[in-house]
């Protein structure tokens, strides 16, 4: 029998007491609860992803006095923690087993992932030793995350007859990861014939979100312990081979789980970065009204204010469910109306464009000055401005630079038009009231920058746009076989066109929380000046 401890913990970049200070606690804990050993996410002692401070040698220095300060805890239990390694100046993504508080050997990560929003090559070398460690007469073997997803490397393993895999990682959520994640480990499981106690990072860390869902499988494959989802997590439990399990099935909705995944990284974005309140714009629409509700889920109604910025486009119901909205989560908020300095902007500038018809110069004037009042309450009072675009607008362009573009952070950057009014309704459901009033959830999507504006007016409907997006921006699906999947040649060739040519605008947009398989940034990285238009 096997004692093992796990510590699902929420790392800080950078912040080594912060992280120090966990990693010692949980070392304190596991050994009070008797365990054996305890095991650790990716790279806790620095936090993930580091990125380019893995560039600055103090930097790694500092790491490496932290862990010597950790090893002085670990007596009567062997820890597993990921840091980073120095080696002939080469460094390693790592993970450190420490014994009678000695650092007994550092492993090094040998498959090193180099797509999306991972660039680990560009910081760390490849590990190329599988080393095997002993513990009460038990062969245990070290991974790093994407290890344990390659064929040959389980290959490998199979000829060590190991009794237990430990897998250190720091995997971002996206949709459907939790399950992706679920296969692999339970395949390594069963081909290895052994245990697998997989500890993942949890927290936010800018645009990426951690899960944690760390877990144990048996070598059936099963999972027979399952850590929180969207929240740190410590438990201790008892390994045999001759015991028998039970499974463990976490069942959670898709709305849930992108509710959670929005809420945590708000909550650490606004937590990590020592801003205290926050400030939304809200119209009366669906977006803002679902990312007010987030934040006052996330961050507490006192730590949440409103701006309504009615103009003469806006119609008597968004103005009145805004107030609503508003009092609704019983937040504070102020109301200014952007008609006096509208009309100064048109008065002023009326010589200027004699003659023009009136266009989109007008509607952006509208909405650049909402953001200059939101940034100028920010500056005035230290809130963070939460942008409320959502993927579908931020996709095609459908929204003004320096206006409702503006904003520190943007929750729903990488969530589609159709997902925001899945999260309106389970907000209503969780809150146990009608946060965001059926007129809006029902009423058809309007800028309202001019007279009976739709977005139908520029846009294709949001459930034709949507799927449109997904296999175009996350699919990397052409023209031709998006045409194939069953839509009018004519509308795609437009969404296309739209997605391709707003490059320039989506750079300038705010770092938003990445939900999807594939979000706008790192993720997917288009050049602006680009020809290949289908």
């Amino acid at each position: 029998m096997v004692r093992v401890a796990l510590a699902q913990i929420n790392s800080i970049v950078g912040d080594f007491n912060h992280n120090c200070s966990k990693i010692i606690a949980s070392i304190k804990k596991a050994r009070r609860l008797r365990a054996d050993f305890i095991i650790f996410p990716e790279l806790a002692v620095t936090g993930y992803p580091p990125e380019d401070l893995l560039l600055k040698p103090y930097f790694i220095s500092e790491n490496i006095r932290f862990l010597r300060l950790i090893s002085k805890e670990c007596k009567g239990i062997i820890a597993f923690i990921g840091c980073a390694d120095r080696q002939n100046g080469q460094i390693y993504n790592s993970c450190a087993v420490i014994q009678n508080k000695q650092i007994r050997h550092i492993y090094h990560k040998i498959r090193l992932p180099n797509y999306g929003v991972f660039d680990e090559k560009r910081y760390f070398r490849r590990g190329e030793q599988i080393p095997i460690f002993t513990v009460s007469g038990y062969n245990i073997a070290v991974t790093i995350c994407e290890d344990v997803w390659t064929e040959e490397y389980i290959q490998v393993l199979k000829s060590k007859k190991i009794d237990f895999l430990i897998n250190i990682s720091a995997s971002p959520f996206h949709l459907g990861k939790v399950q992706m994640r679920e296969r692999v480990l339970s395949y390594a499981a069963k081909e290895l014939g052994c245990f697998v106690v997989y500890c993942n990072l949890v927290g936010g860390q800018d645009g990426l979100v951690f899960d944690g869902t760390s877990k144990i499988i048996n070598p059936a494959g099963k999972v027979i312990k399952c850590a929180r989802r969207f929240e740190e997590d410590f438990w201790v439990v008892n390994l045999s081979k001759k015991k028998k399990y039970s499974s463990q099935k976490i069942r959670i909705t898709e709305k849930e789980e992108i509710f959670s995944a929005l809420r945590l990284g708000l909550y650490d974005y606004v937590r990590k970065n020592c801003f205290k309140k926050v400030i939304i714009g809200v119209s009366g629409g669906i977006d803002s009204a679902v990312v007010v509700a987030l934040a006052v889920l996330a961050l507490g109604k006192r730590n949440t204010y409103a701006l309504i910025m009615p103009s003469r486009y806006t119609s008597k119901g968004t103005f009145s469910d805004a107030k609503k909205i508003c009092d609704n989560l019983g937040i504070e908020y102020r109301i200014v109306s952007i008609e006096g300095i509208f009309s100064s902007y048109i008065k002023n500038l009326k010589d200027y464009f004699k003659g023009r018809k009136t266009g989109k110069t007008e509607e952006n004037i509208q909405a650049r000055i909402r953001g200059n009042i939101l940034m100028a309450f920010s500056n005035k009072f230290g809130y963070l401005v939460l942008n409320t675009g959502n993927k579908s607008e931020v996709s095609c362009g459908y929204c003004t630079l320096y206006g409702d573009m503006v904003g520190g952070f943007g929750i729903l950057k990488d969530v589609p038009k159709l997902l925001v009014y899945k999260l309106a309704h389970y907000i209503n459901r969780i809150s146990k009231k009608k946060i965001i009033p059926s007129s809006v959830i029902k009423r058809e999507p309007s800028a309202e920058l001019r007279a009976n504006q739709k977005d139908a007016d520029s846009l294709p409907s949001y459930g034709i746009l949507d799927p449109i997006v997904k296999l175009y921006v996350e699919d990397d699906y052409s023209l031709k076989k998006i045409v194939k999947a069953g839509f009018d040649k004519k509308i795609v060739k437009k969404v296309i066109r739209m997605i391709d040519g707003s490059e320039y605008k989506r750079r300038q947009a705010p770092v938003g929380i990445k939900v999807t398989p594939r979000a706008f940034g790192k993720d997917r990285r288009m050049p602006i000046t680009n020809r290949f238009f289908q």
